[in-house]
């Protein structure tokens, strides 16, 4: 999937050539006109021509990732529902692959640590996916674009069967065979030094220190984590009974997000769910209302740095908004 977007490119082009020099009319209107010129290119956005599968390329080493807006997915690899009932599990239409080419640079993985190996769950729903496949299309994008890096949050997910280690020492083993993609530092990096890597927002128990640390989660509420260096603030309100409130919840990070001036990483789930017919968990439910809230905001605020957003059920054209605030 390519998609590319121009945003348009204001160059000065203001020589006036005056035949009268001595004509002060002529020449203070020219100047007028120049000035006049001149801010409105200023008004204009710089030429960043970008395709979506490469848009970070177009960001300078130095800015934080806690400064720049970036598209994710909840619950990534949920592609299957309930064997019976719809809307219960499954959480996105695109694969990894191309979700990760339309914009996406936050992967939300959930894993079941089962015969010392690690499966993709939702809840009890295996998704027919490995951490193996996950972990292949990540690196393959990154081989393909290095601009880009790939922040991945890892939970374990539903319950764990017939493992003789520990889930940290599964998830090294997988780090293991490819340690060079990985950054496993524990603070908030700036893009170039993770480009072509995947930055580990870790929500597992572990011995050592690995990764972003987010293992204090709350429950379905707005908190924030103030690891030294890593501070987090994170709206995860997914039992939805209200679709304003959980829109309130959203709308209210993006502006702590945009005004922060601190180096706070903002994780915003756009995500969640709603009892349907007889109590059953309906996810679109709630995405077919807050997706189209999403597309209307970024369609009016066009610049600044909102955080990361996992997103159900996104799409490019959606990405593209939220990647287009950046420029």
């Amino acid at each position: 999937m390519r998609r590319l977007t121009t945003i348009t490119l204001g160059i000065a082009t203001a020589s006036l050539f005056f035949s009268c020099s001595n004509d002060s009319i002529i020449e203070r209107d020219s100047n007028e006109t120049s000035m006049a010129s001149l801010r409105n290119v200023n008004a204009k956005a710089s030429l960043v021509p970008f395709e979506l599968n490469s848009w970070m390329a177009g960001l300078q080493d130095n800015i934080s990732i806690s400064k720049i807006s970036i598209p994710g997915t909840h619950d990534s690899g949920a592609r299957i529902d309930a064997p019976v009932v719809s809307g219960t599990a499954k959480t996105q239409n695109l694969s990894i692959a191309e979700q990760l080419n339309a914009g996406v640079r936050f992967l939300d993985i959930r894993c079941r640590h089962i015969d010392n190996s690690f499966t993709i769950h939702h809840g009890a729903i295996y998704q027919n996916l490995n951490f193996d496949d996950v972990l292949t299309a990540c690196y393959a994008f990154l081989n393909s674009h290095p601009s880009e890096t790939i922040i991945m949050s890892v939970k374990e997910e539903h319950d764990p069967s017939n493992n003789t280690r520990s889930f940290e020492q599964t998830f090294d083993s997988y780090v293991q065979k490819n340690s060079s993609k990985w950054d496993l530092g524990t603070t908030i990096p700036s893009l170039g030094d993770v480009r072509g890597k995947i930055k580990l927002l870790r929500r597992f128990s572990t011995g050592t220190a690995k990764g972003i640390n987010a293992t204090s989660w709350a429950d379905n509420t707005t908190f924030e984590i103030n690891n030294p260096g890593a501070a987090l603030k994170v709206q995860d309100y997914y039992k939805v009974t209200n679709n304003d409130d959980k829109w309130n919840g959203i709308s209210g990070l993006l502006n702590d997000a945009k005004n922060d001036s601190n180096n706070k990483l903002f994780i915003n789930f756009t995500s969640g769910y709603k009892p349907g017919i007889f109590g059953i968990p309906s996810i679109p439910t709630v995405s077919n209302n807050i997706n189209p809230r999403l597309k209307t905001f970024f369609q009016n605020n066009t610049k600044g740095s909102f955080g990361v957003m996992p997103i159900d059920f996104v799409n490019a054209e959606l990405s593209e908004l939220i990647v287009k605030t950046n420029f």
